[in-house]
């Protein structure tokens, strides 16, 4: 499998990409939790975050709409928000009746899910912008840096790694399926759905078995060529001059944003 299938970063020469990534996890983390903090219906403040991303975008030499056109994937999700519209209690902006039953749609519910919405959209572009610009490795050490738990990072990092192990061993498995099955000339192979439910279980049960079986072989290799629990790199990572400045005038500007939320 190809590695774009998981990986997102986008190869540049640009100034985001030359930052320590350990300014970039930062700046990241509290961006994100501004957002959660602003209140509802802090739309100058919403705006100003997203000229913020436009404008780390810019420097990131990223393709233009790229943010905008990968964050409407978190969209179906903070949909699940939708039911604060009739729940909240407020100012009616719309009401329907049936029998003994209503629909009301208030005004702060309909504030707060637009709020929300707005949240998740700038938080996952911000997200985003952060796998474009950083490779996987210098996350995992600037988590490291950042004091993180060293078994999470471990996790995290077997995890990205053996992904793609898991999903090349999956594809052949589906190609040994395909190779054993006859299919009709314009129809479909197999038998009944209950038959490709057997079929498919037992697919996964091999895949278990399989991974189980690796992870022990990998883990005994690692253990040979000295693994100690900790993760080794060749990049220095030491926070230049620049790294400060930039890391400092992002921190100045989620500061305003939060400013601008509470005093506009």
């Amino acid at each position: 499998m190809h590695i774009s299938s998981f990986d997102r970063y986008k190869e540049h020469d640009s100034l985001v990409h030359r930052l320590d990534p350990r300014v970039k996890v930062l700046v990241t983390i509290l961006f994100i939790l501004s957002n959660g903090l602003l209140p509802d219906g802090s739309w100058a403040a919403f705006a100003a975050a997203w000229c913020f991303l436009l404008l780390a975008g810019y420097l990131s030499n990223l393709p233009p709409g790229y943010l905008f056109r990968r964050s409407f994937i978190a969209l179906p999700f903070a949909l699940a928000a939708i039911t604060v519209i009739f729940t909240m209690p407020g100012p009616t902006m719309a009401s329907w009746s049936w029998g003994d039953r209503s629909i009301v749609i208030s005004q702060p519910g309909v504030i707060r899910f637009a709020s929300i919405m707005a949240r998740s959209w700038l938080s996952v572009q911000m997200a985003i912008l952060l796998t474009a610009v950083s490779r996987f490795p210098d996350l995992l050490h600037a988590l490291q840096h950042l004091r993180m738990p060293r078994i999470l990072i471990a996790i995290i990092s077997f995890m990205y790694r053996y992904l793609f192990v898991l999903a090349d061993e999956a594809m052949r498995l589906l190609r040994a399926r395909e190779s054993r099955s006859a299919a009709a000339v314009g129809g479909s192979g197999g038998g009944s759905l209950i038959w490709r439910a057997k079929v498919a279980g037992s697919m996964v049960g091999q895949l278990l078995l399989r991974s189980f079986e690796r992870s022990d072989r990998v883990y005994n290799a690692m253990l040979a060529r000295g693994y100690r629990g900790q993760l080794l790199t060749m990049t220095p990572h030491v926070m230049a001059a620049q790294d400060w400045r930039i890391g400092g005038g992002a921190l100045l500007i989620i500061l305003l944003i939060q400013l601008t939320g509470y005093l506009l």
